[in-house]
């Protein structure tokens, strides 16, 4: 059965109580001390009756400060107990002057002076003076020459000794009591970090990601619940963070142990996106999306970390399953829109076709032709997902390629009025595909027809230099919001704006481009601004 504490203000009186004794004992003994000193030394002071009625003062004090409640009186009756050990102390000193109590004298005093404060040291030391200097002038044996310079010392003594005391007191009391509220701040600070840290552990808890939290010394120091369950399946004890081998996106080639995202993460070094396969091979496996930060403290020094992984096998695997899907469809239908546009072909090479069965041909031959780029984007598309994206350098020159491009498409912007304006296009020879980059150039036409306004520009330019080499296809559309800027090579990605108008378009166009880029070691980026148009800009460097 556990003990009650006591109330405050019972324990508070329960320390006023024993702080009484404590200081009256101090008095006694020393009291005491010296009695048995000097009764060894001089047996004859035991018989010196104002001697020992100042002994018996002190004793009876004594007695008295171990016996009363203090705790039920008022605390202005304690006053008494030094007033009276004053008493004692200075008959003990005018019995024997020369025994040396009047040292004892100081314990009074710094009583006083601590527990009342300045009356108290005041009046302790003016009692004492008055007392010292009435049993010296006034006494039996009225205090001689010698001795009167001595009972001015003393008040001085006493005085420096009750400043002290006061100041030193008051000085305590102000620090105990600054202490006291930062005991308490620091109790509500530390209160609010350990609700912080347990909400903190159950949002952790709750996320159905893993976070991992690990110290400078990297060791984890915590391990949240979907971290543990998303590699238990694959028999990782608590407490580790993942298999013994894991794989890199091909699934076959096993990661070198410092080159694990988990020991880069360790080491302090930043993770971004890292995609991993964990299981043993012909088992079930699972892909894991890693991505760390190191964590500083307010000198910018290593800290720790922490991590957070995510489970994106269903995401993956249906992402390859509408790969794989939209390459078998087109390669489907690849082959009977090449016999429809054949036949197409043959149909209007005959003379005799009424004008408007040609009409109505044309427009289906024009659409084949549009379904048929359709399918070929769609190709493209699963190709490079697949990185089978056939890439055949050889000499070209990249101005012809744009010349050429333009003439094509020139009739399509002559329709809605839109005129090409060239600056001079030196000769750029390139190690490159020259195919490939046709269909880079002929889709940012495309775009810079498609997405202008009627009787626009579009101003093409081409810039070298040692380094690189940089086609911009600036057009005087519409521009774009930022918002759609984000998403602009997203596969399959078309803006809200555009999407429910007569512009058609995959959304595969600008995502084919720029691999097509990169696969020749350069780029492609945009710029917009809502109702400033938009400027393609495509480099490939000069060695390609």
């Amino acid at each position: 059965m556990m003990q009650r504490r006591p109330r405050p203000d019972r324990a508070h009186r329960y320390r006023v109580e024993r702080s009484v004794f404590l200081s009256q004992l101090l008095v006694g003994a020393a009291t005491l001390l010296l009695v048995a000193v000097s009764g060894l030394l001089d047996p004859q002071l035991l018989t010196n009756q104002l001697f020992l009625a100042g002994i018996l003062i002190i004793l009876v004090t004594t007695a008295a400060a171990a016996g009363v409640p203090w705790r039920h009186l008022d605390k202005k009756w304690i006053v008494v107990l030094p007033i009276v050990d004053l008493v004692g102390l200075v008959i003990v000193r005018e019995g024997e002057p020369l025994l040396g109590t009047t040292i004892l004298l100081v314990f009074p005093i710094i009583w006083l002076s601590a527990h009342f404060g300045g009356r108290g040291a005041i009046g302790g030391v003016v009692l004492t003076s008055v007392l010292l200097w009435t049993g010296g002038l006034l006494g039996a044996e009225p205090a001689t020459g010698n001795e009167i310079p001595r009972l001015a010392i003393v008040p001085i003594v006493l005085a420096f000794v009750a400043t002290t005391t006061y100041t030193t007191t008051k000085r305590a009391a102000a620090q105990r009591v600054l202490l006291t509220q930062q005991s308490v701040l620091f109790e509500g600070a530390l209160r609010r970090s350990r609700r912080e840290e347990r909400t903190l552990d159950e949002i952790f808890n709750t996320v159905d990601f893993g976070v991992v939290g690990f110290s400078r010394e990297a060791k984890p120091n915590f391990i949240n619940r979907a971290q543990r369950e998303m590699f238990a399946r694959f028999g990782v004890k608590d407490g580790e963070l993942s298999p013994t081998v894991v794989y890199h996106e091909d699934q076959v080639t096993p990661y070198a142990e410092a080159d694990r995202p988990f020991q880069r993460a360790m080491r302090g070094e930043t993770v971004d996106h890292t995609t991993i396969w964990v299981g043993e091979q012909g088992q079930r496996k699972a892909a894991v999306l890693i991505s760390a930060r190191p964590i500083l403290d307010e000198n910018d020094n290593y800290d720790g970390g922490v991590m957070v992984a995510r489970d994106v096998t269903a995401e993956l695997r249906a992402v390859k399953a509408r790969d794989d899907l939209v390459a078998s469809v087109s390669h489907e239908l690849r082959t009977p829109l090449t016999s429809i546009m054949g036949y197409l072909e043959l149909a209007l090479d005959d003379d005799t076709l009424d004008p408007s069965t040609r009409r109505m041909l044309q427009v289906a031959s024009k659409n084949s032709d549009r379904l048929l780029a359709l399918v070929a984007d769609l190709l493209s598309t699963a190709a490079a997902t697949k990185h089978e994206l056939a890439i055949t350098l050889a000499p070209c020159d990249l101005s012809v390629i744009v010349t050429d491009a333009i003439e094509s498409l020139r009739p399509v912007a002559a329709e809605r009025g839109i005129t090409f304006v060239l600056t001079a296009m030196p000769t750029l020879r390139l190690q490159a595909d020259a195919l490939r980059l046709r269909q880079v150039v002929d889709n940012l036409f495309s775009n810079a027809i498609k997405y202008n306004i009627a009787s626009g520009r579009i101003e093409v330019t081409l810039l070298d230099s040692r380094t690189e080499v940089e086609l911009r296809v600036a057009d005087t559309g519409r521009g774009m919001t930022p918002g759609e800027q984000v998403h602009l090579f997203d596969r399959f990605y078309r803006a809200d704006s555009v999407r429910g108008s007569s512009i058609h378009g995959t959304g595969l166009g600008l995502n084919i481009s720029r691999d097509i880029c990169r696969q020749h070691g350069g780029d492609l980026r945009l710029e917009s601004a809502p109702g400033k148009g938009t400027t393609a800009i495509a480099t490939l460097p000069r060695t390609s």
